[in-house]
């Protein structure tokens, strides 16, 4: 017999066995990030560059939902022994940073000592994993925020020097570290509305590119690029600029 739980004054009495299963219900949705990472490696072996990057880009669309469904489900509260964060983790070491530094041994975009860089960011990125100041209380990320998808995707279509390539990943793996707050779209509170609507042009952006994957428009391209910039220049503006006193 399940005991009845009103989920709030004004919503029918639901049962806590509903309750637990849509909780799991969550979990199995994060965990398809993982089906996403395992569809985008098969894609690197078989030579699909562009299918590489649809899987991550669900990927990318199952993290920025399943935190949403499990506040508003309250997840923690109904499945207690199941720690849905280190799946969320895990699942983002394989999509953010796995699977774009063997995509980028795969297609050559080091060679050399300069693989010694996918090596560096991959050690960079465990630890910040790890740390427990990676995001703030106040909805930021400490440190690069290990986006080495789109770090990638745009070193394969700027079609860089491969030594450039290299030094690139390198001194990304090195902020990783440094503590600079870095802007989380759907938590900073500054410009919160004009980041998500900008995100959302950059992402239908990426999509068009996507299409055309191995000559895509130089125009879009460019215009696709101003994201990361603004992305980049908020994030340093919010963490450099002089703080108010209180009076």
């Amino acid at each position: 017999m399940t005991t009845p739980h009103p989920t709030r004054p004004d919503q029918p009495v639901v049962s806590s066995r509903f309750l637990v299963g849509r909780a799991w219900l969550v979990h199995l949705y994060t965990a398809l990030g993982n089906i996403a990472a395992f569809s985008a490696l098969i894609a690197i072996t078989n030579r699909h560059p562009g299918d590489v990057f649809i899987w991550l880009a669900i990927a990318i669309f199952i993290d920025s939902t399943d935190g949403a469904l499990a506040r508003a489900w309250d997840v923690a509260r109904w499945t207690p022994n199941f720690d849905g964060r280190k799946l969320d983790d895990i699942t983002d070491y394989l999509t953010y940073v796995f699977i774009p530094m063997y995509f980028a041994h795969a297609y050559g975009l080091v060679a050399g000592p300069g693989v010694l860089a996918l090596g560096v960011v991959l050690l960079a990125a465990a630890f910040g994993f790890c740390q427990d100041w990676a995001k703030t209380e106040d909805g930021y990320f400490t440190g690069f925020p290990n986006y080495w998808n789109i770090v990638v995707l745009y070193l394969y279509w700027f079609n860089l020097p491969l030594e450039l390539n290299a030094f690139i990943l390198v001194a990304l793996a090195f902020l990783v570290f440094v503590p600079i707050k870095y802007v989380y779209a759907t938590k900073t509170v500054f410009w919160r509305p004009v980041t998500l609507a900008l995100g959302v042009v950059w992402g239908l952006l990426l999509l068009a590119l996507l299409r055309d994957f191995e000559q895509p428009d130089r125009l879009l391209l460019a215009l696709s690029f101003l994201y990361p910039v603004y992305y980049t220049a908020l994030s340093f503006y919010l963490h450099f600029r002089p703080q108010r006193r209180n009076p």
